[in-house]
């Protein structure tokens, strides 16, 4: 059985980067905090560039590519954030691929698909489908705009244009997730931070396994392992362990990766702690099956142009 720590090339699929002081960014104003599940965020509304990444992922992580993921900016101007983004590439050789905003309900989808679609590092759209907001309110009945007509029409349109789907929704909204993949199969959806498990009292977490495991068959659906601090708690994983190793064990080694979910999580610890959580708790896999998990499947589901 191998036990040694992974040390090969990695692809972290979920960060951002941003220059709050000189770009549209709602929620990181100076004098704006929204409800956030962190709880204050105040500590990352700060430019954030890809130096500043590689000083936080040290040389201890050969990181060679990451995933840039769309960053609340103004939602009046979906294309300019992924204009932006391209010049933090150009100049800076990083971010590898981008999932850019695009609102599904809007009458313009369209077009801002077809514009988005025209980067050459786009490859995946996100629009958080909003709904209920705790466990109660969805067994009352309430539902996220994936249940929405005129939303998914505009998800129809992701085949036409190539594009995948990242999914970001607490876990009691997975049954909508899974029918939407059902019935849209030519459209990837990569589900990310893990399905959001927050709640981590036993039967929270019991509820979450059982909603990941609705997905875990079906093949349009992948899931990225990220997002997985708490509210004033120091990031640790013993915390974390079996949630990992339980998301890998539902869907594979061949669909699911790591992504460090920085510098959000930065509010939570430091990537070195949580790389190191990540790679402590698949280091029982082959090394070939750790690959997948750190790079490989990045490397795929994104189509990224870098070397191993």
């Amino acid at each position: 059985m191998n036990t040694e720590l992974y040390h090969g090339p990695m692809i972290d699929a979920h960060q951002h980067f941003w220059q709050p002081q000189i770009n549209p960014h709602p929620w990181l104003a100076k004098d704006v905090l929204i409800p956030f599940r962190y709880g204050d965020y105040s500590a990352i509304k700060k430019e954030y560039l890809p130096p500043d990444y590689l000083a936080d992922a040290t040389p201890k992580h050969n990181v060679v590519a990451t995933v840039y993921i769309d960053a609340e900016w103004d939602p009046d101007d979906p294309i300019g954030e992924t204009a932006y983004i391209h010049t933090v590439a150009d100049k800076f050789g990083m971010p590898n691929a981008v999932v850019a905003q695009a609102w599904l309900h809007h009458d313009d989808i369209d077009e801002v698909l077809q514009r988005q679609a025209r980067y050459p590092l786009v490859r995946s759209v996100r629009h958080k489908p909003a709904g209920p907001a705790t466990l109660r309110e969805a067994e009352m009945g309430f539902r996220t705009l994936m249940s929405d007509d005129k939303w998914r029409q505009g998800y129809q349109l992701l085949q036409k244009y190539r594009l995948h789907f990242d999914l970001q929704t607490p876990w009691w909204n997975l049954h909508e997730a899974k029918q939407l993949a059902l019935d849209f199969p030519a459209t990837l959806i990569i589900l990310n931070h893990t399905g959001l498990p927050a709640d981590r009292s036993a039967e929270g977490l019991r509820e979450w396994h059982k909603a990941m495991s609705q997905l875990a068959d079906i093949a349009n659906i992948v899931v990225k392992i990220s997002g997985l601090g708490l509210a004033d708690k120091r990031w640790n994983i013993e915390d974390n362990r079996w949630i990992i190793q339980e998301t890998v064990r539902m869907f594979g080694t061949d669909r699911a990766m790591f992504a460090s979910n920085f510098p959000v999580d930065s509010l939570c610890g430091n990537l070195d702690t949580i790389f190191d959580g990540f790679k402590d708790s698949v280091k029982t896999y082959s090394y070939d099956e750790q690959y997948q998990l750190f790079f490989a499947n990045a490397q795929k589901y994104y189509n990224i142009h870098v070397e191993a």
